[in-house]
């Protein structure tokens, strides 16, 4: 299947239209998988549902000029920073409209109980984890791996190249370092902490 789907991509990549049609139902499943994932933490009522996500996930997808994906690594790392700027989009949209909403929304992950999905907090992470990809892209791809697009720990150290224990270690510093930039106060610096 891993296979398929990188040869896949690679004859999107050549040009060929047909294999963008073949390959969705290789990775429909996973991705709408994932988004069920992030809406049974919402509470009920959501505006959003998975569904939606994976299709305007789609529509980003189709809106891509080149396909430049070499393989499936490439393209769910892909996946995983479209569908934080589609969620952390919703959030702002959600925030205009919030007026008298009354939704309670649930964490991103367990490990991120602090952060809600459809808050104002989600434009806050899009924003540092844009500044954090220009010192260091791969703790950001870990993250959007693990929280965004699902993967376990072993599939996000997989797809970055990197041991487990690296990428546990990277994940607890970058969450660290979410938390402070997130929860301090302006005048209060982040005491130097660069992941």
């Amino acid at each position: 299947m891993a296979g398929d789907i990188t040869v896949l991509l690679q004859r999107w990549r050549g040009g060929d239209q047909e294999a963008r049609q073949e390959l969705m139902p290789h990775v429909y499943p996973h991705l709408r998988d994932v988004a069920a994932s992030y809406m049974r933490r919402e509470a009920g009522g959501h505006t959003l549902q998975p569904t939606a996500l994976v299709h305007e996930l789609y529509l980003r997808l189709l809106q891509q000029r080149r396909a430049d994906w070499n393989d499936r690594a490439h393209f769910y790392t892909f996946a995983a920073k479209m569908m934080r700027l589609i969620l952390a989009d919703h959030a702002r949209a959600a925030k205009a409209g919030k007026r008298g909403g009354g939704i309670e929304s649930v964490p991103l992950s367990a490990e991120l109980a602090w952060l809600r999905m459809d808050s104002e907090d989600m434009i806050d992470v899009n924003r540092a984890l844009d500044e954090m990809e220009t010192i260091d892209p791969r703790k950001v791809l870990l993250v959007e791996l693990r929280y965004f697009l699902g993967c376990t720990v072993g599939e996000a150290a997989e797809l970055t190249g990197i041991s487990v224990a690296t990428a546990e270690r990277d994940l607890a510093l970058i969450r660290s370092w979410l938390y402070l930039r997130l929860h301090s106060k302006p005048e209060q610096p982040d005491e130097g902490l660069t992941p």
